[in-house]
């Protein structure tokens, strides 16, 4: 038994029939989840792990930003 991270609802997942990865869908919120983790079970939003997949990317593109001025600086 796990929880659902959107609504605290309770999501009855046999640990042994899923694996990291796997998606699942809370019957409560309908929210899409993806399983992080086995031992302990835990469940990530899915919504959440693509607003962190932005965030990175994101990031990476200003570094690069900010070297190219940098280079630019030096020359």
């Amino acid at each position: 038994m796990v929880l659902c991270p959107e609504c605290d609802a309770e999501i009855d997942v046999d640990e042994g029939d899923v694996d990291e990865g796997d998606s699942l869908s809370c019957d409560e919120c309908g929210a899409d989840l993806k399983v992080v983790s086995v031992s302990p079970l835990e469940l990530e939003s899915e919504e959440d792990e693509e607003e962190e997949e932005d965030e990175e990317s994101f990031g990476d593109e200003e570094d690069e930003d900010e070297e190219d001025e940098e280079e630019e600086e030096w020359k």
